[in-house]
């Protein structure tokens, strides 16, 4: 029993492992409606689900907890049981071609607030005791006001006047004075020369974003050890549509050796938002690598924690040979 929490620990460690590549599907970042109008949040997916009735809509508030609204088959979409939310009447079900919808009829102000769908989704390989785990969508926020919906104003440049080391230049992509202040980002390249432009995928270099008051801000790592010049193109996703933009100037593949630093005093002068953008980074990057020296710690402990068990197994039935 001294072992039990070890051994969920352990089926925890594995089960965050697997569900970082997997997720339902919420195409919609946010939806704004005014009072009286109806809304629908979409869920996709579904069929990557455990059993039919394992399906559950959740609904988070501002500086809330997630709170079950009901639960649903996941084969047809019905409606299965509720769960004593306090605005339970105002929500109905539906299967639309291949989604699942949770629908209000009629919006009122306290339905501002992310709508999460989510399922269990079998996986008896990584914990025979739980025999599975469960995986979101991404969520979709409901404002309900007055104010128009505005598509943003994006604009993408090189974010440093020379290249980084290692052979990798960085883009920055700024959408502002949007609304809803929601925003999704997506990379396409072109060759200098011509031709298609290509979508970057999202596993290709790293992608640092920031959210400040009015605007969101997207830092691209790109490789620029190609020879060719490419010119990039920031794709922005907004209820409003989606808006692109593209480098002020081209972004050249970095030289072979690095250029020797400058004195200080030839460096620009920053501005105190250049220096503050800059603490945000450093402090994103700091907790990046807490995360994984957190990770690495639990994974220590819960091969750790699961070869004591088994070691404690053996000793027991050795002793039940012995008597």
């Amino acid at each position: 029993m001294l072992f039990l929490p070890a051994a969920a620990l352990c089926c925890l460690c594995s089960a965050l492992v697997t569900m970082a590549a997997e997720q339902l599907i919420q195409d919609d970042l946010t939806l704004t409606r005014r009072v009286g109008e109806n809304v629908s949040f979409r869920c996709g997916g579904m069929e990557q689900c455990y059993g039919t009735d394992y399906g559950f809509w959740y609904q988070k508030k501002k500086n809330g907890t997630f709170r079950v609204i009901l639960r649903i088959y996941t084969n047809n979409c019905g409606e299965r049981s509720r769960y004593g939310h306090p605005q339970e009447n105002d929500f109905l079900v539906a299967k639309k071609q291949n989604s699942c919808e949770l629908k209000i009829e009629k919006v009122k102000l306290d339905h501002s607030a992310t709508y999460y769908c989510n399922c269990l989704k079998s996986a008896p390989h990584i914990c025979l005791t739980v025999g599975g785990y469960f995986i979101f969508g991404s969520g979709t926020k409901l404002s309900v006001t007055d104010e128009q919906v505005v598509k943003p104003v994006v604009s993408v440049y090189p974010a440093a006047s020379r290249a980084h080391l290692e052979g990798n230049s960085s883009l920055l992509c700024v959408a502002s004075a949007m609304f809803p202040p929601l925003v999704q980002f997506s990379w396409k390249r072109q060759k200098k020369n011509g031709g298609e432009a290509e979508e970057l995928p999202p596993a290709e270099g790293e992608q640092l974003e920031l959210r400040e008051s009015g605007r969101t801000i997207a830092i691209r790592m790109v490789d620029g050890s190609d020879s060719d010049t490419y010119k990039y193109s920031c794709w922005v996703k907004h209820e409003g549509g989606t808006v692109e933009a593209q480098t002020q100037q081209e972004v050249p593949a970095p030289a072979a050796s690095c250029p020797p630093e400058r004195e200080p005093a030839d460096l620009p002068a920053l501005q105190p938002a250049d220096l503050s953008f800059q603490s945000q980074c450093r402090v994103k990057l700091l907790c990046l690598l807490y995360t994984v020296l957190i990770v690495k710690s639990l994974v220590y402990c819960c091969g750790l924690s699961l070869l004591m068990i088994l070691t404690n197994k053996g000793a027991s039935t050795n002793c039940t040979h012995a008597d």
